[in-house]
């Protein structure tokens, strides 16, 4: 580990400063969620368009994040073999090509194929992002780190779905991929100019690091855990955006647009727990900081539910109102369970952010569909509503079953390395 901590050293003394750095890594982490949002709310307008019903066409959404999951298991084990730039850009030239093909789509597959290829390449900036961060940061700084850069982040991915409603009523539905095309040029073009490598060096003695990266990993419960946990977390905000629009739209006959406004309100408030992370996770610690999130999270899942009841939640205000006590403790749970997965072994941050981006958005694609049926086939909100609470819970179930508790000083990462120690990995 000594040489690893050396080469983690001489890649931080390699980074730009840290505005620049915190620039890119919002950019490449934000790409393909921007371009997953902004087309969420012409999905209504998609299905007249190509006369097509509301489940083909939410395989826009579900299909996309398909194509995250495939991306984010192959490209972050590449990256701990041969880079996190390389890697990256290879995968942004894809995204821009594919943009250009959903731009001139004339069908509903030929927009989905396009969507596909647009998910596998914007996908690596998400896996590099958290990656970079392990390789420049130690442990009790990564919950905050990623909190901070998903805190930025947010600001534009709130405003997309807006972005997306306004483009779409104002100039048709191909102006977002007109959009979406010029902004992905931009964002490869300063990676490439102005992102070092970051990933440590590893030796000749060092070639089957991925298959003793992969056994150490999946001996490890506590990894399972918080793989899990994030996993679960990040499928409430895609269950909400699955069936959102449809209740927004359909069931409460607003507009897209308006659609878009009320769901920047979600945004803002994962903005806002992102940035209260910052603040309080080097300070309180990752399973603390989960465990507050999964509380938040149940808190105003429960509240959803009685309003659903009640019927409160046929205004717009009230279903995103309390939505947005969900999504403040959602970011406190995903950050900090995200930091958790990447450090249980941090030359492995690449493979490990993988897997957990491969669980999320093959998970999320489920709940997308999920969301949309929820949303498109019933006339209240209460079965979306309960199915969230369901979830929330589950992320609570999954801590207490695999991240032990102790009463004694001992960090997580300790407790891995004496589980792979035990199991002969290391």
């Amino acid at each position: 580990m000594t040489d690893l901590k050396i080469e983690t050293a001489a890649a931080k003394a390699a980074a730009p400063a840290t505005w620049k750095l915190l620039l890119m890594l919002v950019a490449m982490n934000g790409l393909a969620p921007v371009s997953l949002y902004i087309l969420v709310p012409a999905l209504p307008i998609l299905a007249k368009t190509l006369g097509s019903d509301v489940s083909a066409v939410q395989l826009n959404v579900s299909l996309f994040m398909v194509g995250l999951a495939i991306s984010q298991l192959v490209t972050g084990s590449l990256s701990d073999r041969f880079g996190r730039r390389p890697v990256l850009l290879g995968g942004f030239g894809l995204a821009v090509i594919a943009t250009v093909i959903c731009m001139f789509a004339e069908t509903l597959p030929q927009l989905i194929a396009g969507r596909f290829l647009q998910a596998l390449g914007g996908a690596t900036g998400m896996v590099m992002s958290r990656a970079i961060i392990r390789d420049l940061y130690p442990r009790e700084r990564v919950g905050g780190m990623i909190s901070l850069v998903i805190a930025v982040m947010m600001i534009a991915q709130l405003l997309s779905p807006l972005i997306g409603g306004l483009l779409e009523t104002s100039f048709g539905w191909r102006a977002i991929f007109y959009f979406m095309a010029a902004t992905s040029v931009v964002i490869t073009i300063g990676i490439a100019l102005g992102l070092p490598e970051t990933r440590p060096e590893r030796g000749p003695a060092d070639e089957s690091g991925f298959l003793k990266d992969v056994r150490a990993l999946s001996a490890s419960r506590v990894f399972f855990g918080y793989v899990f946990c994030q996993m679960l977390a990040s499928a409430i905000i895609f269950t909400f955006a699955g069936g959102g629009p449809y209740i927004v739209v359909n069931q409460m006959g607003r507009s897209t647009a308006e659609y878009g406004f009320w769901f920047a309100t979600s945004g803002l408030a994962y903005l806002l727990g992102n940035l209260v992370s910052v603040r309080l996770s080097p300070r309180h610690g990752i399973d603390r900081m989960i465990w507050l999130g999964i509380a938040l999270q149940i808190f105003g899942s429960i509240l959803n539910v009685i309003f659903g009841v009640t019927g409160l939640n046929q205004m717009p205000s009230w279903l995103f109102g309390t939505h947005m006590i969900v999504m403040f403790g959602n970011a406190f749970a995903m950050a900090n369970a995200s930091a958790g997965a990447i450090s249980i072994r941090p030359q492995a941050a690449g493979t490990a952010s993988g897997a957990m981006g491969f669980l999320q958005m093959g998970f999320g694609s489920l709940c997308s569909q999920l969301g949309a049926f929820l949303g498109g086939q019933f006339a209240t909100p209460l079965p979306l509503n309960i199915a969230i609470l369901i979830i929330s819970a589950s992320c609570a179930v999954v801590i207490v079953l695999l991240v032990p508790r102790t009463h004694v000083a001992v960090t997580t990462e300790k407790i891995v390395e004496a589980e792979a120690e035990e199991t002969g990995l290391i």
